[in-house]
């Protein structure tokens, strides 16, 4: 079994639901240190919900002169769903038919395993490399992520730390490895509307005042609004809704006020700022008596194509021969905090088909390649 197969399969073991680390950043720790790495673990969060950070660095040979490329990454894992509808134990890794099964295998713990094994290839071929590498390394990925990658974020600002590279390890191919990196990832502008009217009977209304009725003509606009065109590495900023609530649940009532969650998902081409008064400006032409709790999950951020993400891609081509697509689709990602501090971030891991699915697992033959995949962009940078 290689090395990088029998980490994974260790790390896969460790019990980590949100926030717990269930051990994997001890385990990962332990091999980072006999490197010579300096590590520190930082626990945050409330007594209720203790997250586990680790940061580790290793200088090399230029000091702080050198580059910096740091590996990023969560033990944390999704809650496993139902046990009895696994067809393994998802935290006893296991292999059949060519694939390695187990909560965490695609999210994240094979692409940390390579990681670390990569880092332990390259230090041993190159004990004096000039550059320097990081790891950080959170539980709270997949929870509230109040208490993880953004605390540590702030953290090593405030220490003066400079970071020049960062490669996440999210689960990022889609057909076969390498065939996608996501180099960028777009914003989340989230708002929680509530629109007043008058309750009334429903037979009488001429006494109420409906906030449906009221707010549809507005709703149709934000609907069919341009934000923005987009550009060559995002689509076009998004409006969607995705609750709407009014009513006592009888049907004889006119609502006294309509609820609505909406998100905007944004590109570069758009500020928060602009989105807000945007929106509110469409909702005060239409006369609409509302309020607004608005929520920022996150900025857009983008690498563009060259440094990091062209080395990376190299490294993908040389590796298992496969042409790379730069792609900024899909959710947010702990980039977001990273790229405040870091200017080139981008996320490459296996596949993503089985992350948070029942019965997750990655292709066995992926293991070997992804790693040396890292340890090569660590030799192209930082050599």
């Amino acid at each position: 079994m290689s090395a990088t197969l029998e980490l994974t399969e260790a790390l896969i073991a460790c019990h980590s639901v949100t926030p717990a680390d269930g051990g994997c950043q001890e385990l990962i720790a332990h091999r980072l240190q006999a490197l010579g790495f300096h590590t520190e673990s930082v626990v945050s969060g409330p007594e209720n919900f203790q997250v586990t950070n680790l940061w580790a660095i290793k200088k090399g040979k230029s000091g702080d002169e050198g580059k910096v490329l740091m590996f990023a990454g969560h033990t944390d894992v999704v809650p496993t769903g139902p046990l009895e509808k696994w067809d393994s134990n998802p935290f006893t890794p296991t292999i059949r038919d060519g694939m390695l099964y187990g909560r965490g295998a695609a999210d994240m713990k094979t692409s940390l395993a390579g990681f670390v094994v990569a880092t332990e290839e390259f230090v041993t071929a190159h004990p004096d490399h000039h550059g320097s590498i990081a790891f950080l390394i959170t539980s709270d990925e997949e929870g509230p992520a109040n208490d993880g990658t953004v605390i540590m974020c702030e953290r090593l600002q405030k220490q003066g730390q400079r970071l020049d590279y960062c490669v996440i390890g999210e689960p990022t191919s889609v057909e076969k490895l390498g065939d996608m990196i996501k180099n960028g990832r777009r914003g989340s502008l989230s708002g929680k509307l509530k629109i007043k009217g008058i309750q009334a009977h429903i037979a009488y209304p001429h006494l109420g005042k409906n906030p449906i009725h009221l707010s549809a003509p507005a709703i149709s606009t934000l609907v069919e609004t341009e934000w923005d065109k987009g550009n060559q590495y995002f689509q076009p900023t998004s409006f969607q809704i995705s609750n709407i609530h009014a009513g006592t649940g009888a049907n004889n009532v006119i609502p006294g006020e309509l609820t609505i969650d909406f998100n905007f998902r944004f590109s570069t081409e758009s500020k928060p700022e602009q989105l807000r008064e945007r929106l509110e400006k469409i909702l005060n032409n239409a006369g609409l008596d509302f309020e607004i709790d608005w929520v920022l999950g996150g900025s857009p951020f983008i690498t563009g194509d060259g440094g990091l993400a062209t080395v990376l891609r190299q490294a993908i081509k040389a590796e298992v021969q496969v042409d790379t697509e730069l792609s900024t689709t899909g959710g947010t990602s702990d980039g977001r905090f990273i790229a405040k501090i870091c200017n080139e971030v981008v996320e490459f891991g296996p596949l993503n088909a089985t992350s948070h699915k029942i019965n997750e697992c990655v292709i066995i033959d992926d293991v070997e390649p992804l790693k040396n995949i890292y340890r090569k962009t660590l030799e192209q940078l930082i050599a």
